[in-house]
């Protein structure tokens, strides 16, 4: 530990990172997120077992998915990465595209919102938590919050109007800052991808077509800033200015990294949105076939009865003895 800037303690390293340094286990001073983390992810496995209880069944995926998108946060927040996150222009990249890109697209795979509203009881202090869940994913200010006029905006201000203004400066000064910045990360990122990944309810209805279209806007903003980072040979913050001499990083050269990390984490979101949509409209598909089929199935029922009756009128007329009768 060392002491940070606003007098708090934080943990830096005195030592080049390496792959195990760099995973080592160190939480800092109050570890917010990873404590969110446990509690989301006790929430999220009892809410499964509970629906399993009742006799429904959660998908394994959807529970792993949403697993390894809170270990991943966990991994660059409570981990030497946040670190040095303090001191290395490329490893904080790391920490912001993993935030931002990486671990909101796991944690929507694992469809939370769907399993809340599932798992809540339907009576007493359930149903009221169940209820004003539902009021808030029919509220007027996440409708407009979720609007592409408002998460657009406001996932491309996260790198031109941070890293091109003194507001990162200011956030690194001290721990809670620094944290309060990683929180925006993971918040802008979910707040983005909810309604593209269109797997659990919001508040905004949207088509495939459209929802593609969102993400290929939010992309080329996104590949432009590394590619501005990774070609420019001066530094756009001054935090990481005095790098570690000994470690053999120029900072210019760091930065060159960190917009090349930048760069290249652009066609995550683009590979695992696309792969959801497929699965998406696969299924609506084989809902679809499924669906004919029981109507076809109802349709050969009813003229199996017709041509039974017809058949019966022709034997009654036969032997002339009564029938009729309406058909069936």
């Amino acid at each position: 530990m060392t002491a940070g800037q606003g007098g708090s303690l934080m943990w830096m390293p005195m030592h080049p990172p390496e792959l195990g340094r760099l995973l080592a286990w160190h939480p800092q001073p109050l570890p917010v997120i990873p404590l969110l983390c446990l509690l989301a992810w006790l929430l999220y496995s009892v809410g499964a077992a509970r629906l399993r209880r009742l006799g429904h069944a959660w998908p394994v995926g959807r529970w792993l998915s949403f697993t390894v998108g809170l270990l991943t946060v966990v991994a660059v927040t409570a981990t030497a990465v946040n670190g040095y996150a303090m001191r290395l222009f490329s490893v904080h990249m790391v920490q912001h595209m993993v935030l931002s890109m990486l671990s909101p697209l796991l944690l929507l795979m694992g469809a939370p919102v769907t399993l809340c509203l599932r798992a809540l009881p339907a009576q007493g202090a359930g149903a009221q938590v169940r209820r004003g869940v539902v009021r808030c994913l029919h509220s007027r200010v996440l409708s407009v919050a979720a609007r592409p006029v408002v998460t657009l905006p406001l996932f491309i201000g996260s790198l031109y109007g941070l890293y091109f203004t003194p507001v990162f400066d200011a956030a690194m000064r001290t721990w809670w800052g620094h944290d309060l910045m990683l929180g925006h990360f993971l918040a802008v990122g979910l707040l983005l991808f909810w309604p593209i990944m269109a797997i659990d309810p919001s508040p905004r209805a949207t088509t495939p077509v459209l929802r593609m279209l969102e993400l290929f806007v939010a992309m080329p903003f996104h590949a432009f800033f590394g590619v501005i980072v990774m070609t420019s040979t001066t530094l756009l913050v001054r935090t990481f200015a005095t790098s570690p001499a000994r470690w053999g990083t120029a900072p210019v050269t760091d930065q060159q990294l960190g917009g090349g990390i930048a760069w290249a984490f652009s066609e995550i979101p683009t590979l695992l949105v696309v792969a959801a949509l497929f699965v998406q409209w696969s299924r609506a598909s084989d809902r679809e076939a499924r669906r004919a089929d029981r109507a076809a199935d109802r349709d050969d029922a009813v003229l199996t009865a017709y041509n039974a009756w017809l058949a019966q009128l022709a034997r009654d007329h036969t032997t002339r003895t009564p029938g009729g009768g309406t058909p069936p």
